[in-house]
């Protein structure tokens, strides 16, 4: 946990915040396997949450194609993200509930995760950008 009246970040950034700090703490803790899955499942959840708003036939990505068709390609990307996201969110949450599973093994596929996520939102957010600066007159 953070210092009492520390801002947290709110919704999915604040459930990867959440999940990796339980990454960062030491895996000799009684509990660290438990509370990393603890933390795995909101992110799983608001995760699948993101990928209905961006991906759905009124989401994001629709809209964003329908005014700035020449996003496709980085459309496309974030798409494919999205799959490779949610299979790293299974091999850590599979690999969390085996108890048999190394320590060192999870810790390493749950900072990928993070990493992954991490990559996807500065790519999203740069998406955005790209989109936004232009209709606001950005190109010539």
């Amino acid at each position: 946990m953070g210092l009492p009246g520390e801002p947290r970040p709110a919704g999915l950034a604040g459930d990867v915040h959440a999940l990796a700090r339980a990454v960062a703490a030491a895996p000799t803790e009684p509990r660290w396997r438990e509370d990393l899955l603890l933390r795995l499942r909101p992110v799983g959840q608001r995760f699948a949450e993101h990928v209905r708003v961006t991906e759905g036939p009124t989401g994001l990505y629709r809209e964003l194609l329908t005014h700035s068709p020449r996003l496709h390609h980085g459309v496309r990307l974030l798409t494919r993200e999205h799959a490779a996201i949610v299979a790293a969110l299974v091999a850590v949450q599979r690999l969390a509930e085996h108890s048999d599973a190394g320590l060192d093994e999870l810790r390493h596929r749950a900072g990928y995760l993070l990493r992954t996520l991490a990559r996807h939102r500065r790519r999203g957010a740069d998406l955005l950008w790209q989109a936004y600066q232009t209709d606001l007159g950005g190109e010539t």
